[in-house]
């Protein structure tokens, strides 16, 4: 099965376009790791809010999951207003392997590997590798930008 694929282009998740024009189109596995890294999911009832207020975001149909505890999203939403420094991107690697856990138990991926750096002084990249039971591999960067 194809899907629409979406690509993180100068700090906008958009759907990527072929070389002809027509829109491109992949197994699906690069859009859920992009849906994955890049929505909201519920803050834990323990995180300090990064804007102080009490929305804790996250999906909605969480609370109707098929299975007890399955959330969407990651938490690196929390990160938008911290400096860059190691214990944030320690956290971001973190939370994009939280929000990549699923690939895991689910049998889609045998590895998933989040390694996070900090290039200039307002953005996070997380450099993403999975590692699927055929061999093959997927390997790409998102960037996570403070403002």
């Amino acid at each position: 099965m194809m899907d629409v694929t979406l690509d993180w282009l100068d700090g906008v998740l958009d759907v990527a376009l072929a070389d002809d024009g027509d829109l491109a189109t992949d197994d699906g596995l690069r859009t859920a790791v992009a849906l994955s890294l890049l929505c909201d999911r519920r803050a834990e009832p323990d995180d300090v809010l990064p804007d102080g207020s009490t929305d804790r975001r996250g999906w909605w149909a969480d609370a109707i999951a098929d299975q007890d505890g399955d959330k969407w999203g990651s938490r690196l939403w929390l990160l938008n207003r911290e400096k860059t420094l190691p214990e944030v991107r320690r956290a971001a690697e973190a939370y994009a392997r939280e929000a990549l856990a699923w690939l895991l138990e689910d049998g889609v991926a045998t590895e998933v590997e989040a390694i996070s750096e900090t290039l200039d002084r307002d953005v996070l990249w997380l450099r993403v590798i999975i590692q699927r039971g055929d061999g093959t591999r997927l390997a790409d960067r998102y960037q996570y930008v403070w403002r």
